[in-house]
């Protein structure tokens, strides 16, 4: 091999040896911020907002229960829906429920004990006062 020959064999090893450490460089970001983006989503799915819930049953005593809702979910309407579909389970249909009856209290992290509802329904009720 000539001089040249030589000098350019060692400038296409430079160049290979930077574009390993490139390439190594950029899946390795892309790795990291997949990570980052699907933890981000795994928490919000291990996060519920515990809505406090009170209603005038029929025979006029105060029905106390909370709605344990997905965090992603926002929209009070969805949430009023969730808390007259346990209503008209409790033979409580029509009852008032609306963001009087109805606030936003807290986030919790989700339990196994409401993951299947919350999967199945959207919701899962913690019954607290009343509701029998």
């Amino acid at each position: 091999m000539s001089v040249p020959e030589v000098y350019v064999l060692k400038e296409v090893m430079q160049l290979k040896k930077y574009w390993v450490l490139v390439v190594g460089m950029i899946t390795v970001s892309l790795v990291v911020l997949g990570t980052s983006n699907w933890t981000q989503q795994k928490q919000e799915k291990m996060k519920v907002v515990v809505w406090d819930t009170y209603v005038k049953k029929k025979d006029g005593v105060i029905m106390h229960f909370d709605i344990l809702a997905p965090i992603t979910i926002v929209d009070e309407a969805t949430i009023h829906e969730y808390g007259k579909q346990y209503l008209a389970e409790k033979g409580q249909e029509g009852q008032l429920l609306s963001a009087k009856e109805c606030r936003r209290c807290h986030v919790e992290t989700m339990k196994p004990a409401w993951e299947a509802d919350i999967e199945k329904k959207g919701y899962y009720i913690i019954e607290m006062e009343n509701c029998n």
